[in-house]
């Protein structure tokens, strides 16, 4: 089986309801539209048994209609021993992924980013944009041409928690929180094992490191659409976060980081059509 281009980790915590339909969209998308070699990789975090067995036949679903096809995407999947947190599975799926892969990137479960949004974010990787970006990261900004349907309160909370962040680290981000990340692999393996951030906190944690770096990072506006059953508790989660946020600068001020890996021309993959890696805010 051809080596992945990029490997997908989709992080699963009691989304046997959730979770089958998105992994079938994601089957259904790429396999009528091309893409570069995917790797997607659900990472179970401990789930309840019953949640479990759900999650792990849609994926051997999946993996069977990638191979009855022959396309060149496969579905994985992996669980870890106990229920440690988003962040904590996300690392676990990226340690797991295929050593050839260069991007490494993750997309929450729920389904509220869309198959084709997700395609269109990994096409994005293969144009001459992509090839010049190290970070590619969705954002949830309504804006003419995208549609973003979000609880107020929710989007409330997260405006606040998105200045405090910037506040604390100026990474001049819209939005830190959006559920799809696309990383440059020789940027990110070097700091697997600096990376502590077992929750939801990973995803600043990685900027801030990330920037420290040297990444060249891109937003992309995407379409998003709330489905309800989120695990973040309105109020009380906000409030951990931003405990967590001056726990965490305090951390990083502290952390000495690996020398950059050098930068790698990224493979030349045809560009596909209809992308023109134009989204740029």
């Amino acid at each position: 089986m051809e080596a992945p281009f990029i490997s997908i980790v989709i992080p699963a915590y009691n989304e046997g309801q959730r979770l089958p339909r998105y992994v079938t969209e994601l089957t259904r998308v790429f396999l009528e539209r091309s893409a570069p070699p995917v790797e997607f990789i659900v990472v179970d975090d401990g789930s309840r048994p019953e949640h479990a067995t759900l999650q792990r036949a849609c994926v051997d679903d999946a993996q069977a209609r990638f191979s009855a096809k022959g396309a060149p995407h496969r579905f994985t999947y992996v669980a870890a021993p106990r229920n440690q947190g988003k962040g904590s599975a996300i690392r676990l799926g990226w340690r797991s992924a295929s050593p050839g892969a260069t991007w490494l990137a993750f997309v929450d479960a729920d389904g509220a980013i869309s198959a084709e949004e997700l395609h269109r974010l990994v096409e994005l990787t293969t144009t001459d944009t992509g090839r010049a970006t190290d970070v590619i990261a969705g954002s949830r900004i309504l804006m003419a041409g995208r549609r973003v349907v979000r609880n107020l309160h929710r989007h409330l909370q997260g405006r606040v928690f998105a200045t405090l962040t910037d506040t604390n680290f100026r990474l001049h981000f819209y939005d830190t929180q959006c559920g799809v990340k696309l990383i440059r692999a020789s940027m990110l393996r070097p700091l697997l094992d600096v990376l502590r951030e077992e929750r939801w906190l990973l995803d600043v944690e990685l900027l801030v490191l990330l920037k420290r770096q040297g990444a060249r990072a891109l937003e992309v506006p995407i379409d998003w659409e709330d489905f309800g059953g989120s695990k973040v508790i309105p109020g009380l989660d906000g409030l951990r976060m931003f405990w967590g946020l001056l726990q965490l600068r305090r951390r990083l001020n502290r952390v000495s980081l690996p020398a950059p890996a050098p930068r790698e021309q990224a493979p030349s993959l045809p560009s596909p059509a209809g992308v023109t890696g134009s989204d740029r805010r």
